[in-house]
């Protein structure tokens, strides 16, 4: 069953240098249970279309040109601002990428906690701490009762973003959202908040959309990947079809450039030329056929819809065919 619905999104901001198209007509389901790991390069569209859904892009600049966000049913864009603070925090949990910014310095930890469960649920006074205690417990932080009382500069890197975590879970959210949650992080506590997420996905059921600029990331944790460039949807479906045969040339780029053990002598690591689009002035077709090396004319031209590989939800935004432009340019 569909939580969340993407029709046709375009999100733009208005700047002295001009109009920049952010998010493109943006579509795509996610279904309860699911977990979506959306990625690209920096400025791809990937945080902006999920703070836009969530209302919280600064208005002006920012400007929502179209589209719709159902979210069980009901259009998040429609709605008052009262109304989505009544979802976010609850329906909807949200674990921003840098926790020191994110969590207020003069606030104890508990009372962060207890600031989101009392807004949304019944639990008030020492209910709230004990729910406050059994979430940070349960996202492994010793002595939860004690660190309650204690301010985030006393909490490590890895700790902080474990309570951002809490923060997101704490009215049993339908729908966690995580925005470059582990990029800040060293491998090992990295390692940890995947295990992390994976545990508690498996034991509440929750819906999560994961972005991230590391495919390995979304190997590990996702069901379902979707690439993103130039504030369009290149290539979306389940992880291992689209990691074993990738039929958008920037999907394709993007695994190659990944480190492989095995190669590591035998080949540099390989390099996606050119650098992203301005768009302030975007590129005419495909954005990303200016730095693709198997583009068509068609793809300087027009823009390639998302269409199905197969009927197993793997799709792709592309005029050539990938494979057998590989096999042509001797890369299989």
């Amino acid at each position: 069953m569909a939580l969340l619905e993407v029709e046709n999104l375009t999100v733009a901001f208005d700047t002295p240098s001009g109009r920049v198209h952010a998010v493109n007509d943006v579509s795509y389901t996610l279904d309860e249970g699911e977990t979506l790991g959306v990625v690209g390069e920096s400025g791809s569209g990937k945080s902006v279309h999920v703070l836009a859904m969530l209302g919280l892009l600064p208005k002006p600049p920012a400007k929502v040109l179209g589209g719709r966000v159902l979210f069980q049913g009901r259009d998040l864009l429609a709605m008052s601002q009262a109304e989505l603070r009544s979802l976010r925090g609850g329906q909807i949990g949200m674990v921003f990428q840098d926790p020191m910014s994110s969590l207020n310095p003069v606030l104890t930890v508990g009372r962060q906690l207890r600031e989101v469960i009392e807004r949304h649920t019944d639990l008030k006074g020492r209910h709230a701490d004990a729910r406050a205690t059994e979430l940070l417990d349960l996202v492994g932080i010793p002595r939860p009762a004690d660190r309650l009382r204690q301010y985030p500069h006393e909490f490590s890197g890895g700790m902080r973003q474990r309570v951002m975590i809490a923060i997101g879970l704490s009215c049993n959210p339908k729908l966690l959202i995580a925005d470059e949650a582990t990029t800040a992080l060293d491998v090992t506590v990295q390692a940890q908040i995947l295990d992390l997420v994976r545990d508690l996905k498996d034991r509440l059921g929750t819906t999560v959309i994961w972005i991230t600029h590391d495919m390995g990331v979304v190997a590990e944790l996702a069901d379902t990947i979707q690439v993103m460039y130039g504030g369009r949807i290149m290539e979306r479906g389940p992880v291992g079809p689209v990691f074993r045969d990738p039929r958008s040339a920037y999907t394709w780029g993007l695994l190659r450039s990944l480190p492989d053990e095995g190669a590591r002598a035998q080949r540099r690591l390989y390099q996606i030329p050119g650098s992203p689009p301005n768009m302030a002035a975007p590129p005419v077709g495909d954005p990303f056929a200016p730095r693709n090396p198997f583009a068509t004319d068609r793809c300087h031209r027009e823009v390639p819809p998302l269409r199905p590989v197969d009927a197993h939800g793997h799709m792709v935004a592309a005029w050539y065919d990938l494979p057998a432009a590989l096999r042509e340019a001797g890369h299989v």
